[in-house]
């Protein structure tokens, strides 16, 4: 068959900068999740605790009568504790087919074969998690804190209790990042999201559960370090300003927890690969 056309033409489309390419695989995965109507009721409801907090701090600013609901650092501490049952909900339904869903379809060979690097696809998956866990937790945490000063009119709180801000924040980066982190890892293991998010879940539970069952033998709570719940609880009571209610060092919970996110990423880097390697 005859070539038409020899000539050249330059490209006309547009040239993204280096490095950007993680972007796009976030902006999609964010469209794709809030495209379907059950999570998007899933991301509302988790802002049901920030209107009830919210009606209860303008009573007690408007009744004085009510001044026994006035907000405190264990009001928002408990706020996002609370809030930890729509990250697990959230990590489970938007992390756990992330990247098990491209191992089963072979679509880790159509990315890397692309000028995208692995850390560039990580990031993209890690974005779209990120961005979720963050609205269940920074954004309304903060938003409530605004709320508080609205309803108040005064920033007398907040003048006194200033460390809130780099509390809520240091918080919810800790628990977004360990449940992002470990989730993708888990999700890099397996072809099956389901798989993933069942292996998730249950390593939660036993945790738990194992951490529950050694309290009762020792009568003791030295062994908090233990449980992936109990990690996050005792780190939330320091970073608050708060009594740690576990006996074991909260430094102990930070290297766990540190060492969870090291070796999350670890398993990253070797399951993360173009071509499966066989050892």
């Amino acid at each position: 068959m005859p070539i038409h056309d020899q000539s050249y033409r330059r490209y006309t489309g547009v040239r993204e900068a280096p490095g950007t390419a993680w972007l796009v695989i976030t902006v999609t995965g964010i469209r794709t999740a809030l495209s379907k109507k059950l999570f998007l009721g899933v991301m509302l409801f988790a802002w049901a605790q920030f209107l009830v907090r919210a009606v209860i701090f303008y009573l007690s600013a408007n009744f004085p009568n009510l001044d026994i609901l006035a907000p405190s650092v264990e009001t928002f501490r408990q706020f996002l504790e609370l809030q930890e049952l729509f990250v697990l909900i959230v990590t489970v339904y938007v992390g756990s087919g992330l990247i098990a869903n491209d191992r089963r379809s072979n679509a880790l060979q159509i990315y890397l074969s692309k000028p995208l690097s692995r850390a560039e696809y990580v990031a993209g998956k890690l974005g779209i998690l990120l961005f979720f866990l963050l609205m269940v937790t920074l954004l309304p945490a903060m938003a409530l804190l605004f709320v508080q000063m609205m309803f108040s009119g005064s920033l007398t709180f907040v003048r006194e209790n200033l460390f809130l801000i780099p509390a809520i924040t240091l918080y919810a980066l800790v628990e977004v990042l360990l449940a992002s982190f470990t989730m993708l890892a888990l999700s890099s293991l397996s072809t099956s999201a389901r798989f993933t998010a069942i292996l998730y879940f249950g390593a939660i539970v036993f945790t738990g559960v194992l951490f529950t069952i050694l309290r009762g033998i020792t009568s003791s709570t030295t062994l908090a370090w233990l449980s992936f719940r109990a990690n996050l609880e005792q780190i939330g009571d320091v970073i608050f300003r708060l009594q740690p209610r576990f006996d074991s060092s909260w430094l102990l919970s930070v290297l766990v927890v540190a060492a969870l996110i090291g070796l999350s990423i670890v398993v990253l880097e070797r399951r993360v690969r173009g071509v499966e390697v066989v050892t």
